[in-house]
C-alpha cells in the first residue's frame, strides 16, 4: 500500500525539476497544435520518470501518452494542457497544468505496479480557441478504458469543481462586391457594413440574455483598403450557455443577427461552427476527495455553490466528463481581482504562487489517484454519481 506521504516525498524530491519545467513552458508560449517544445519537454520528463512514452499519440503531432502499470485495477488518466493564447502567452496558466500533471504521474509511477492499477499521463493540446484537443483524443479512443480522468487548472481560488458551460465558436464571412469607394461606391456592396450590422445586432441581443448565456466576438477582417468597398469581411463569435440544450436556441438567435445583416446590406453570408464544447459534469465524490487532499496540504477551499454562472468559462474537458468520471479542480495562483486571460494572470503563472501550485497540484492529484485505487468506497461512489449525471445532465 502506497501512502500519501510516499507520493508527496517523490514530488518534493522533484521540486526544482518540476518548477523549471513549468517556467520553461511559460517562457516559450505556443498556440494550439503548435506546442512542439512544451510537448517534448513534458514527454522527456515522463520518459526519465520511467514511463513508456508514445509521442504524437493518437495521430496528433503535439500529443503524447505516457503509460505505466498493467494490472487489473482502475485506469486513471491525468490530463496535461500546455497551449497558450495569442499575444498574452500563458495568460491561462497552462504551463502549470502540464507540469503538475507530469509531477503527479512521476510521483505515482514507483507504486502503480504494486497497487495493480494502470496510469496514463496524457498530453492534451489545443484547449484554447476551440481547438478541442481532448475531443479529438476522445474520438480517437484515448479515454476508452479510463475509469477516471483528472486535471487541475490555475485560478483565483481553490475549489474542487467550478461551473464550466457549453460553447460553440462561429466563424462568419460576409461577401459583397468591390468598387472604388470614392468614384463609384454605388457599384459596391459593402461586406464590412454587413459585419458591423451583425455585431451591433448581437450587442443589442446581449441585454436580453438569461444568466449564464454569453455572446462575444471580434471582427477579424474588415476589408483590404479604405478606398475599396470591402467585398469580404469576417468575424468570429463565441456563444455560451449553461448546457448544450440551452445553447442550441441561443445559437439560432445569434444566427438571426447574421442573416438579417446580410439581407439588409445585400451581401451573402457563409458561416462555420468550430470548437463546440459540452458543459462540464462535475463528479462530487471525486471533487470532495481532491478538496480533502488539498486541505491536507494547507490550502483553503471555497464552496463551489457560491460561484455564479456569470464568471463561468468553457473547456473541452466538458466533453470528457460526459464520457468518463472527471475531475477539473481549480488551484489558486492569484487574488480574486486578477482576471484570467490577462497579462496579470500570465505573470501569476510564473510567480512563486504559480510554482507552489505546480507542486501542490501534483501532490493533490497524486493523492486523489491513490484514493481511487486504494479507498474501497470511492470508485463505486464516483461511478454512481457519473451514471446519475449523464442520465440527467
Amino acid at each position: 500500500m502506497a501512502t500519501k506521504d510516499d507520493v508527496c516525498a517523490v514530488i518534493d524530491g522533484e521540486r526544482d525539476a518540476l518548477v523549471d519545467l513549468s517556467q520553461a513552458i511559460h517562457e516559450k508560449p505556443e498556440l494550439g497544435f503548435e506546442e512542439h517544445v512544451a510537448a517534448a519537454l513534458l514527454a522527456d520528463a515522463l520518459e526519465r520518470g520511467g514511463f513508456r512514452v508514445e509521442r504524437a499519440a493518437y495521430g496528433i503531432e503535439t500529443s503524447f501518452a505516457a503509460r505505466a502499470g498493467a494490472g487489473p485495477g482502475p485506469h486513471i488518466v491525468i490530463c496535461c494542457e500546455y497551449d497558450a493564447l495569442p499575444l498574452i502567452g500563458h495568460g491561462c496558466g497552462h504551463n502549470i497544468i502540464g507540469a503538475a500533471g507530469v509531477g503527479a504521474g512521476i510521483a505515482l509511477r514507483p507504486f502503480v505496479d504494486a497497487i495493480g492499477g494502470r496510469l496514463t499521463v496524457l498530453g492534451t493540446p489545443a484547449e484554447e480557441l476551440g481547438g478541442g484537443g481532448k475531443i479529438k483524443l476522445l474520438d480517437a479512443g484515448a479515454f476508452a478504458d479510463a475509469d477516471v480522468a483528472m486535471m487541475i487548472h490555475p485560478s483565483v481560488a481553490d475549489v474542487g469543481w467550478a461551473p464550466h458551460i457549453a460553447t460553440t465558436r462561429i466563424e462568419v464571412a460576409m461577401h459583397g462586391r468591390a468598387s472604388h469607394a470614392a468614384a463609384a461606391p454605388w457599384d459596391g456592396i459593402n461586406a464590412l457594413d454587413a459585419i458591423v450590422s451583425a455585431y451591433t445586432a448581437v450587442a443589442a441581443l446581449r441585454q436580453h440574455l438569461k444568466p449564464g448565456e454569453k455572446v462575444h466576438g471580434i471582427i477579424t477582417n474588415g476589408g483590404a483598403a479604405e478606398n475599396i468597398v470591402p467585398e469580404l469581411s469576417e468575424a468570429t463569435f463565441q456563444v455560451r450557455a449553461p448546457n448544450r440544450r440551452h445553447l442550441a436556441p441561443l445559437v439560432e438567435r445569434v444566427m438571426g443577427c447574421f442573416e438579417g445583416a446580410a439581407t439588409q446590406t445585400g451581401c451573402t453570408m457563409h458561416h462555420e461552427h468550430v470548437g463546440a464544447y459540452a458543459e462540464l459534469l462535475y463528479n462530487g465524490p471525486l471533487a470532495d476527495a481532491y478538496r480533502d487532499n488539498g486541505e491536507a496540504l494547507g490550502r483553503s477551499f471555497i464552496d463551489p455553490a457560491i460561484i455564479p454562472l456569470s464568471v463561468a468559462g468553457s473547456t473541452d474537458m466538458g466533453d470528457v466528463s460526459h464520457a468518463v468520471p472527471a475531475l477539473h479542480a481549480m488551484i489558486r495562483i492569484a487574488d480574486l481581482d486578477v482576471p484570467g486571460h490577462s497579462e496579470r494572470f500570465r505573470e501569476a503563472a510564473a510567480s512563486p504562487a504559480g510554482d507552489a501550485a505546480v507542486l501542490d497540484g501534483a501532490k493533490a492529484l497524486a493523492m486523489t489517484a491513490l484514493d481511487v485505487w486504494q479507498h474501497d468506497g470511492l470508485l463505486p461512489a464516483v461511478r454512481e454519481r457519473f451514471a446519475a449525471r449523464t442520465a440527467h445532465p
